[in-house]
């Protein structure tokens, strides 16, 4: 959202959105939905990939493999994470179980890249790993969406707007289970908390929303509508971030942008050695994260209870994974790209 804003406050181009299923977020504009089964829409959205020249995208998509850009297109990954726990990329560990022709895909679709935007120089050592891109190919503007974390304003009216949809937030503070996703967990009934227990120890001073993974279909039958709030439909993370007392994650690249805002984090790492074996850490998991790591329900309530924080860790962290996203990534992004292409009708992919 805050590259779009910045599209069209300095550039006169013509912009078009590009959305798939996944995406939970409401455009204005000219919005196609990128799915075959939009036939019509899905046409006109090969026609503009043919025809912009500036194209951004937020994740990995297969059909770059595909696509062959005039040589004057400039192709920007912004990535949809700050930072990053486990591997992916050309460094997954699932890629020993993967065909060449897999692995030469996934290559393919990396070289299409023109320019990744990074937020610190540590995700630029992990971007050259992960994606094989050079040195020229490395953005050092800062993530876009971080620019959320340092308008007060933005912040001030999105916390009243919570409040709103959720009055309990101005009596108790919020807890945000914010897991990564698994694979194979499409649909899930429960999660690994002891709900029960953690309301009946939590419930006087807490609430608890939780928010599973855009991927996950997830039918909650809540037992405790006065102290669990299921908002994985909301569409904007940052926004639940912004009324977050105490994020409760995993493996999840969400702490990286949450630590801009110096609150405390727990690491509920309950499949921590089964997880690390099949996706694998870029560091010592305990050593990478900013907050106490526990494996079990009980030890994760006596940590919220105890509330005892390193808040120097979480600072530590937070500039060392966002060291170039202080407010105005957005804005440098796009006078980077078009002082490199003057004139261009632009892409942006949802």
């Amino acid at each position: 959202m805050f590259t779009l804003k910045e599209l069209k406050g300095q550039a006169d181009d013509q912009i078009i959105i590009l959305k798939t299923a996944s995406c939970r977020l409401d455009f204005n504009g000219t919005v196609l939905n990128f799915e075959p089964k939009y036939f019509a829409d899905w046409i006109r959205s090969i026609y503009h990939l043919a025809t912009s020249n500036v194209i951004f995208i937020d994740n990995y998509f297969g059909f770059l493999a595909a696509v062959k850009f005039k040589p004057n297109v400039k192709c920007i990954q912004l990535w949809h994470a700050a930072g990053a726990i486990k591997q992916f990329g050309l460094m997954d560990p699932s890629n020993t179980d993967r065909s060449p022709k897999a692995i030469q895909r996934f290559k393919k679709v990396y070289s299409q890249f023109d320019y990744v935007v990074v937020g610190g120089e540590k995700m630029a050592d992990i971007y050259r790993e992960s994606f094989g891109v050079r040195e020229e190919n490395i953005l050092r503007t800062g993530i876009p969406r971080t620019d959320f974390f340092f308008d007060e304003q933005a912040l001030q009216k999105t916390v009243a707007a919570l409040k709103k949809t959720y009055p309990i937030i101005q009596e108790k503070k919020v807890i945000l289970y914010a897991p990564t996703y698994r694979e194979n967990e499409f649909n899930v009934s429960s999660v690994p908390l002891d709900i029960e227990k953690m309301y009946q120890e939590l419930k006087d001073e807490y609430i608890l929303l939780l928010r599973l993974h855009p991927a996950v279909h997830f039918d909650l039958s809540n037992q405790y509508p006065d102290f669990v709030y299921d908002v994985s439909g909301y569409p904007d993370i940052n926004h639940l971030l912004a009324v977050t007392d105490l994020l409760i994650s995993d493996y999840s690249s969400i702490p990286f942008e949450f630590s801009l805002l110096q609150r405390p984090m727990i690491f509920f790492a309950y499949d921590l050695e089964e997880y690390g074996k099949s996706r694998g850490f870029w560091e010592p998991y305990e050593q990478l994260v900013p907050g106490p790591v526990v494996y079990n329900s009980k030890d994760l309530v006596e940590a919220v209870q105890t509330n005892k924080y390193d808040y120097d860790q979480i600072v530590k962290f937070a500039n060392e994974w966002n060291e170039f996203s202080t407010g105005t990534s957005s804005l440098r992004l796009i006078q980077a790209i078009y002082s490199k292409n003057e004139s261009a009708k632009t892409i942006s992919r949802g």
